[in-house]
């Protein structure tokens, strides 16, 4: 077994069952190695029922900063009998099992490549504790304290943690530090410490925070100026809804009246929750909705109509495991193509694809910004492993200066000085025609607003040549998105190879991962990460000066691979699909394999 020291260069996974309490335990123990200056990505890996069934929490601690999940995990704390025998399996050759002997384990679970460490956490909390569920609870906090020994990790920042946490009921406080000192205490007298892996104290996290993705979301959504949300609850996007409306109570009351300057909305159903956000928008609300794949299947009716009916409308998806109820608590990036081209007949719906937290704030801005600026439907999607799970991301920094961009609206004034309002007619070549909100004006600027074929004023028509024209219209109005929405990233100053790589959204940090192992082995490609569809000419250009394309994405078909074909007409045997689809968050080593796998054949072919 492996000897040398690894210091902030770990994987640790606790194995709990649903429902035990372990999840306060857990971030506990991630936040204590994040206020020790140390970059951290944890993961919780959940079931979709409310208890009883295994969960496994992972945080990776690098002090190189990759943030993406990695294969092998180096420390298991296993509490959860179910899955004893694959979590044993699980950790490295030369990793640590620590595990809760107050029962004995069976022989068939003994390696001899790694290390058993054996604590009676039951038993030292029934000891201590009376009371049945809080020594269920504190049996969670007691293994925090031996890990704090094990991994030389400072337990005044696990005091301060716990003195946050029960700031408001300060009762709780010194129960909580007993259950510390207990596990800390029995690993002091039965075990020499700290372990071969442990952790140093850097300042590597100024300006960073730990936040999920869900909760950056609202907070952008609230920034951004949103004042109506109607959403139907749904994994793993429920908690925008929550926060938006939590954040809302703090930020959004009139301090004279005291009333809410929102209106927050569970509908029955998906669909009738976009309608409402259609009907709000439309009475020129900026409104938003928060859903899944599932969702915008049902949702894909009403989508068609602010599209075709040009009502601006901001949707999030937050991505899981599908098709039909799929993996509700695992996460894809499987809703490309459903999103895009969402309702029947010929549609396109902007797309904006964050890869971090902080990018999931200002992107949920920019959202409301471009759906009220192009009059259509604009999305946002994220995916469970970014929304759900914390992040360690740069700080939000927002301009107090900056103004929200409504579009086209005309004022009364505006209204007066035109002699016939064409709410479809495209007056500036972009596209995008002019709107007013209802009862701007008392005799002008009405219109019909219908889903059915009409002409530049409104007028039903189903005169093709009429038809024709407005659908071309809608195609402009998709050229000039193309200079709205987030440009493309690249990772080079210049194009120093024929192979290039395209990613976008969570695969971010186990690619830029892959990057450096490629390097390491001498293979060197030009990367760029896609923010936005539709792809503006950059895109294309990378694409073109390259012999062969790399597509980095978390579903089974390929779906950026056929949108990029799609769109931008690139011949399709030069886009090679690198997919991840199980559930879980992709790593660098499958990057790394996949890619290289696929240089060696096609140099072994020229």
């Amino acid at each position: 077994m492996s000897t040398g020291v690894r210091v902030n260069d770990f994987v640790i996974r606790f194995s709990n069952v649903n429902g035990s309490g372990s999840a306060s335990a857990n971030s506990m123990f991630a936040k204590a190695l994040f206020r020790m200056g140390l970059p951290i990505s944890p993961k919780n890996i959940f079931p979709s029922n409310i208890q009883g069934l295994p969960t496994w929490y992972e945080i990776r601690v690098s002090e190189k900063g990759y943030l993406g999940r990695r294969e092998g995990i180096d420390l298991l704390i296993g509490v959860n009998p179910q899955t004893l025998s694959e979590d044993i399996a699980s950790i490295s050759p030369g990793g640590y099992f620590v595990y809760d002997n107050s029962k004995p384990l069976y022989e068939s679970d003994i390696r001899s490549d790694i290390h058993y460490i054996g604590i009676p956490m039951m038993r030292l909390s029934m000891k201590h504790f009376k009371k049945a569920r809080l020594q269920q609870l504190f049996k969670n906090i007691i293994y925090v304290g031996a890990l704090a020994v094990l991994l030389d990790v400072d337990m005044d920042v696990l005091y301060g943690i716990v003195d946050d946490r029960f700031k408001k009921k300060p009762k709780l406080i010194p129960s909580n530090y007993e259950a510390l000192d207990i596990g800390a205490q029995y690993i002091r007298q039965n075990y020499e410490t700290p372990l071969n892996i442990r952790v140093e104290k850097r300042d590597l996290t100024d300006g960073y925070i730990l936040v999920d993705g869900n909760t950056a979301t609202a907070l952008g959504l609230l920034y951004g100026g949103a004042s109506v949300a109607a959403w139907y609850p749904i994994t793993p996007s429920t908690s925008i809804a929550k926060t938006f409306e939590s954040y809302a109570k703090v930020h959004r009351h009139d301090k004279k009246t005291g009333k809410s300057n929102v209106a927050i909305v569970q509908a029955e159903d998906e669909l009738a929750a976009i309608g409402m956000v259609i009907g709000a928008s439309w009475n020129g609300a900026r409104s938003f909705t928060a859903t899944s794949g599932a969702g915008v299947s049902l949702m894909s009716e009403f989508i068609g109509l602010a599209y075709f009916a040009e009502i601006p409308v901001t949707l999030i998806n937050v991505q899981r495991g599908g098709p039909s109820t799929g993996m509700p608590t695992r996460t894809q990036q499987a809703d490309l193509i459903s999103s895009m081209y969402a309702s029947h007949g010929d549609t396109k719906h902007v797309i904006l694809l964050p890869s971090t937290p902080t990018e999931c704030f200002h992107y949920a801005a920019q959202c409301l910004d471009l759906a009220d600026r192009l009059q259509t439907v604009v999305m946002m999607l994220s995916d469970l492993d970014i929304g759900m799970n914390d992040h360690f991301t740069p700080a939000f920094e927002w301009d107090e200066d900056r103004k929200y961009d409504r579009g086209k609206v005309l004022s009364a004034q505006d209204l007066d000085r035109i002699e016939t309002f064409g709410r479809y007619l495209d007056v500036d070549g972009d596209g995008i025609p002019y709107r007013t909100i209802p009862g701007t004006h008392p005799t002008k600027g009405s219109y019909f607003t219908r889903g059915t074929s009409h002409d530049e004023y409104a007028k039903y028509t189903e005169k093709g040549d009429i038809y024709v024209n407005n659908v071309d219209r809608l195609l402009l109005k998709w050229e000039t998105a193309k200079t709205l929405v987030p440009k493309p990233i690249f990772y080079q100053n210049e194009l120093t190879s024929d192979h290039g790589m395209i990613f976008f959204g969570s695969t971010t940090y186990a690619t830029l991962e892959a990057i450096d192992v490629l390097q390491e082995e001498v293979i060197h490609i030009d990367s760029m990460r896609i923010c936005a569809i539709p792809f503006n000419q950059e895109v294309l250009s990378f694409i073109d000066e390259h012999k062969l394309i790399f597509v980095i994405e978390q579903n089974r078909d390929g779906q950026m691979r056929s949108i990029l074909i799609n769109e931008l007409n690139v011949d399709p045997q030069k886009l090679v699909s690198v997919l991840n689809y199980d559930g879980t968050p992709i790593t660098a080593t499958a990057i790394y394999e996949q890619i290289a796998a696929q240089i060696l054949v096609a140099e072994s072919i020229a």
